[in-house]
């Protein structure tokens, strides 16, 4: 096992946080995590991602940051006010973590950011080179990356992550109970296709940009995206459930507003960088995948 570090963590409380911290004590590894209250707990350490304030003296000596905090782009309708609250999340947190990074001087800086980047794909794949889309969520993504470059003479990896499925929560938490009851069926056309990823690959693969050779954008999906109409028939399989009841476009623009542009969309998305630098997905087929978790 690699030598054990001393990593401080935004948005630990989250889907993906609270698995990376668990897995990352599991191995040894000391977690700091970034909190925006008092800390109450000997591994807290105070910020205030809004007023760009951090308790550098804790941080001192830390090996990585790794940084995961932004407010939810499914959790709520994309009024005007949220979308600002989107970006804003964003920007303020990266920014003010980037500098701090870039005066600690830590082995590594990994900072979220999402496949939202490629926008609309179609039936094209893309990886890392491939340029950005022109929605909402590609110039967020943009803004986003950008201000993760603040990290100076940092090693920098930004993580563009897809769907991740995992049954507590994300996409698949929702669908989840839909389909056990009968009731799942395709989302729009069927036709778009789903960039998708474990909880257990996506941690795994921001474990392994700690120490591997990397850096820039590096797209964390699965090597093999599906089709929605594909994802939901082998989860209604899985599940040994019918999926009959498609769900039309219009019905889930009316119930999820503008996040849906992000389910009916298609983003067919490979993970070179991170294939290219050794990475082995455990999970790299939808079938075996949803079993797994179904389990």
């Amino acid at each position: 096992m690699a030598a054990t570090m001393r990593v401080a963590v935004t948005g630990s409380t989250g889907l993906v946080g609270t698995a990376l911290v668990g897995q990352l004590k599991e191995q040894g590894h000391s977690v700091l995590r970034l909190v925006r209250r008092k800390p109450i707990l000997s591994d807290e350490v105070q910020w205030d991602p809004t007023a760009g304030t951090i308790d550098m003296a804790a941080l001192e000596g830390v090996d990585a940051i790794i940084h995961l905090a932004g407010a939810g782009v499914g959790d709520k309708r994309w009024t005007k006010k949220y979308r600002a609250t989107i970006l804003n999340s964003r920007l303020l947190g990266t920014t003010t973590i980037a500098n701090a990074a870039a005066a600690l001087k830590p082995q590594v800086f990994i900072s979220a950011s999402a496949i939202g980047f490629y926008g609309e794909t179609g039936n094209r794949a893309v990886v890392e080179t491939d340029r950005g889309g022109d929605d909402f969520l590609s110039a967020v993504c943009r803004e986003w990356e950008s201000a993760a470059d603040l990290a100076v003479g940092v090693r920098t990896v930004k993580i563009r992550t897809g769907l991740v499925f995992d049954p507590t929560g994300g996409a698949l938490g929702r669908i989840l109970p839909l389909f056990r009851f009968g009731l799942g069926g395709k989302l729009g056309s069927g036709k778009q296709w789903w960039s998708w990823v474990t909880l257990h690959d996506e941690v795994k693969a921001i474990i392994h940009c700690l120490t591997a050779d990397i850096s820039g954008p590096v797209n964390v999906t699965a090597p093999n995206p599906v089709t929605n109409q594909e994802f939901t028939g082998t989860l209604a399989r899985a599940l040994h459930r019918p999926a009959l009841f498609p769900v039309p476009a219009f019905v889930l623009k009316i119930v999820i507003g503008g996040f849906s542009s992000e389910i009916l969309g298609s983003k067919k998305v490979l993970p070179k960088a991170l294939q290219d630098s050794g990475f082995v997905f455990d999970y790299p087929h939808l079938t075996n995948a949803l079993e797994a978790l179904i389990e």
